[in-house]
């Protein structure tokens, strides 16, 4: 398991789409991985504020809303079928988006 790969997450309600938002080091080794979790639905409107659009060049079947709101800590064995890999361009978008809803930039 890698950083920024998307991989396939239930947090309860069904499959969704999760990127991998841990250091390296992290997922390639340690059992718990940070991510953040995508809708399952392809996206009907435009990304609101916390969100990031991905597609068909990260890995996905349809645009897909990604909520970078809310970092999850999940066991990577709970993470199955990997989707696809964040392009280097929406990678830097989810980070200044993660840093940004968080308030971090405020710092």
């Amino acid at each position: 398991m890698n950083a920024w790969e998307i991989w396939t997450f239930d947090p309860g309600y069904g499959d969704h789409p999760a990127v991998v938002v841990s250091a390296q080091d992290r997922a390639t080794r340690k059992p718990l991985v940070e991510i953040i979790l995508c809708s399952s639905q392809r996206a009907s409107r435009p990304p609101s504020a916390g969100e990031v659009l991905l597609n068909s060049a990260d890995g996905l079947n349809w645009e897909t809303l990604c909520r970078c709101d809310l970092i999850y800590s999940v066991e990577r064995e709970l993470l199955h079928t990997r989707r696809g890999l964040v392009t280097t361009e929406r990678q830097r978008q989810i980070v200044r988006m993660i840093v940004a809803s968080h308030g971090w930039s405020r710092i």
